[in-house]
């Protein structure tokens, strides 16, 4: 396989300059080392700038709901446990109303990678406070002098608590790095988490990429670092601000959710039989 094969004629709509473009070149790159087949391969996406991406790649995709990608990557998954599963979408349409189904994929340990393009705004709908952006940020909806006055939620660190066993943040300005990160999650047995911090070029006039470029910093190369211990990566998680670890900060390997039920081990849903029940006698003794 190669980059060529996941082209499609479709030109993307993202404002020049925007981090997605970084994003779907890594991914890209990502499905190519792995050699995945294409039409083994399903994209769920939310809705929103980074959303769109489902609809430039040449894999099985569905761009479903704002926020409930998950679910619906957990359907696809539960259907078929021989599909490569991967969900992506943004920190609006992920921490916002896709909270919930988050937390849940994290702690069942669902066999999906969830790629999260982070620029801390809600750029689709012209530039509100998203749940990641940073605590006073100015916006036309959040003005002056107090901005946003929500504390911002920190994806590596929820991703942590919840029990996600792969959780990394990517950044694009460093490729290289985040095509390897987001090539390992794919590949992890369980559900793996990708926080990738992408500026926002039109909305967004703080994170830019001057701004991550002095502030990111290679987390294997910081002293401590232990991606085996969840203690060492919640430490390093609560760093932001002028540094900001970027790399694998955990990973770990227990059953997934479909290997924990017995109905579901052997054989996925699609492959099951069911016989029919005559439920006549059932209705008789209910009514």
């Amino acid at each position: 396989m190669s980059a060529h094969d996941i082209n499609l004629s479709y030109v993307p709509t993202w404002c020049a300059g925007c981090g997605n473009y970084g994003i779907i070149n890594a991914l890209k790159k990502a499905l190519t080392s792995l050699n995945l087949d294409l039409e083994q391969t399903v994209l769920a996406t939310g809705i929103g700038c980074a959303s769109k991406i489902s609809q430039y790649v040449n894999t099985y995709r569905i761009e479903t709901l704002h926020g409930r990608s998950l679910p619906v990557a957990t359907g696809v998954k539960l259907a078929n446990h021989n599909l490569t599963v991967i969900a992506e979408g943004g920190d609006g349409d992920g921490m916002g109303l896709g909270m919930g189904h988050f937390i849940h994929t994290a702690r069942r340990n669902l066999d999906i990678t969830y790629f999260i393009h982070n620029n801390q705004i809600y750029g689709l709908t012209k530039g509100q406070t998203s749940p990641t952006s940073d605590l006073g940020a100015v916006t036309k909806f959040t003005p002056a002098p107090l901005g946003n006055v929500e504390q911002p939620i920190n994806i590596v660190k929820m991703a942590l608590n919840a029990g996600a066993t792969f959780v990394a943040r990517g950044f694009v300005g460093n490729s290289a790095q985040l095509i390897s990160l987001m090539a390992e999650a794919i590949k992890h047995p369980g559900f793996a988490v990708v926080d990738i911090l992408q500026p926002c070029v039109t909305f967004n006039h703080v994170n830019t990429y001057p701004w991550y470029q002095q502030r990111v910093k290679v987390i294997d190369n910081m002293e401590g670092y232990d991606p085996t211990s969840l203690d060492k990566a919640l430490s390093f998680a609560g760093l932001w601000g002028e540094q900001i670890p970027i790399g694998l900060y955990y990973r770990t390997i227990r059953p997934t959710f479909h290997e924990s039920l017995p109905q579901l081990s052997e054989q996925s849903l699609m492959q099951q039989k069911i016989d029919n029940v005559d439920i006549t006698g059932l209705m008789k003794e209910l009514y």
